[in-house]
């Protein structure tokens, strides 16, 4: 009886030490890892996986009443833009606006195509921005010009600029136009618009609609 036991336990034994050696990877196999390890190579996606960011757009404006900052609020609302404010670093006082007066300071600054008022703050991010919609009132026919200042503090190069303006009755002109000169060639200007205080979101969004931006 004993040896029989014996017999037995030895039988055990002898199969638990082939089961271990089994279990056991031959020198030079590969052993299974977790979904998505890896064995320290960077995966490459093919070609046709990699999506090139969305363009994207900010809608820059300047407006010393609040007629053109509404309007610039509903563009970046229709295109979920950014929206970026121009600021003068030295504020306009109600005196500075005074259009029939000559010595006033708007007066003196569309007399002189030089002239360019400081503006605070700027738009770090500015290179990665594809489309700038550039919003200004119109100022003796022309565009401010501290908007001359704006187009001359960043590189504009192969981006869209969208410009629209307001006014009381003046259309845009040639206030675009003359914008042009101030960035690179490269640079592709859509055709200028013109709105009155009376515009609405709806009319901003068929605007929109119309160019496609």
């Amino acid at each position: 009886m004993k040896k029989r036991v014996a017999g037995l336990l030895f039988l055990a034994l002898l199969s638990f030490t082939f089961t271990a050696c089994g279990n056991a990877a031959a020198p030079g196999a590969s052993q299974a890892r977790p979904s998505g390890e890896t064995d320290g190579i960077d995966q490459k996606p093919d070609a046709e996986d990699v999506q090139e960011a969305p363009p994207k757009t900010v809608v820059v404006y300047f407006s010393c009443t609040g007629t053109t900052k509404r309007l610039a609020e509903y563009a970046a609302e229709v295109l979920n833009a950014d929206l970026y404010e121009i600021v003068p670093e030295i504020p306009y006082t109600e005196e500075d606006l005074n259009y029939s007066d000559s010595s006033s300071r708007a007066s003196r600054e569309q007399n002189d195509p030089d002239v360019r008022p400081s503006i605070s703050g700027t738009i770090e991010n500015m290179e990665e921005y594809d489309t700038v919609l550039l919003a200004y009132p119109i100022w003796w026919g022309q565009a401010p010009r501290i908007i001359s200042t704006f187009l001359e503090s960043y590189d504009f190069t192969d981006k869209t600029v969208v410009p629209f303006c307001t006014s009381h009755s003046s259309g845009i002109g040639s206030s675009a136009v003359n914008l042009h000169g101030l960035c690179p060639d490269s640079v592709k200007w859509r055709e200028g618009e013109r709105f009155s205080s009376g515009t609405t979101k709806v009319d901003i969004e068929k605007w929109i609609d119309g160019i496609a931006v």
